[in-house]
């Protein structure tokens, strides 16, 4: 092999001609997820105090916020839910069917027909006490009737109108249940994406905030999802839920968060022939705007720099808070 000085690899960075015939490419929108919030009743928008740039929405101006976004071409949206009804053990107003989702999906379906809308399964935000399954009493959480909850959301979202369905409260069995229940109602063309490789993540603040979920400490069950959610130093147990996940009928497998996590990401891509997500959470968005307004960093290089560590590590489809903005980020320039 030739060295120095016959090989110079700066030579293939010399210009920025050069260097775009050879480096990657940021996917196009359509390979780009927004991840958003809807609340319940009319006029709303409120900005999120711990993520700048994004807002709580109530399904009417959701769909001014998402036709923007889709003048973008980003390719689906992803719906986080709230109630101003009154949360139970079971989170019973999550599958409610004039739920804040549940109106959302409808909207947004009739008013972008093409669009591709997920809905996020889940309790957390439904429950008295910020847990993703009812608890027992003895404040043990219970898999199985949460299992049997998860199932019935998906399905009044998949009513509504949802093309994807995805939990993500990382119950045992949960996949198996909610395709089984799809199934079982004639929504066989309802892609079902698994938030397969979930963390017990610090990086959940922003969003808790935005969806007033944070767990509560109750007798017999910790103020923190450890219990279930996937352990950061277990890798081999993270990727035993995407096998799992997969042989109980997922279509999608995700790892979430993305940048703390870009070593599975690459794992979960490697061992699937399935699609996979990376979502790049809430507190990875907050710290790039936090780091930037301190003036330690340029924002715009910041998110392209960060974004392309996912799609190096593999993903198919990137879940961000950014796509909001792609054009700015992402846009020719």
């Amino acid at each position: 092999m030739n060295t120095f000085p016959d090989l110079r690899l700066s030579r293939l960075r010399r210009t920025a001609g050069i260097r775009a015939m050879f480096d990657l490419e940021i996917p196009a929108p359509a390979k780009w997820c927004w991840p958003t919030f809807v609340v319940p009743g009319k006029g709303i928008k409120e900005e999120i105090a711990s993520m700048p740039g994004q807002y709580r929405y109530s399904p009417d101006t959701l769909v001014s916020a998402v036709e923007k976004v889709v003048q973008q071409g980003v390719g689906s949206v992803l719906l986080f839910g709230q109630t101003d009804g009154v949360k139970d053990n079971g989170g019973s107003q999550a599958w409610h069917d004039h739920g804040a989702v549940q109106q959302a999906v409808r909207l947004l379906k009739s008013a972008f027909p093409h669009l591709t809308v997920m809905t996020d399964v889940c309790l957390c935000a439904y429950t008295d006490h910020g847990h993703c399954a009812p608890l027992r009493p003895d404040g043990s959480l219970d898999n199985d009737a949460a299992c049997e909850c998860l199932a019935k959301v998906a399905l009044s979202h998949a009513a509504a109108g949802a093309d994807v369905v995805a939990p993500s409260a990382m119950m045992d069995g949960q996949i198996a249940a909610i395709r089984a229940a799809l199934t079982e109602n004639d929504f066989n063309q309802t892609l079902l994406m698994a938030y397969s490789t979930k963390f017990a993540s610090a990086c959940y603040g922003p969003f808790r905030d935005a969806e007033d979920s944070a767990p509560q400490l109750r007798p017999g069950m910790p103020a923190d999802r450890k219990g279930y959610q996937a352990s950061y130093a277990n890798p081999r147990n993270a990727l035993m839920e995407s096998v799992l996940d997969e042989a109980e009928g997922a279509d999608i497998l995700m790892v979430k968060p993305a940048l703390f996590y870009l070593d599975m990401v690459r794992a979960v891509r490697e061992q699937t022939l399935l699609p996979v997500a990376a979502y790049n959470v809430s507190g990875e968005y907050s710290m790039l705007i936090a780091t930037a307004r301190q003036g330690w960093g340029d924002l715009d290089e910041l998110v392209r720099e960060s974004t392309m560590g996912i799609v190096r590590a593999g993903a198919d489809l990137i879940i961000s808070y950014w796509a909001s903005e792609y054009e700015r980020f992402f846009g020719k320039r």
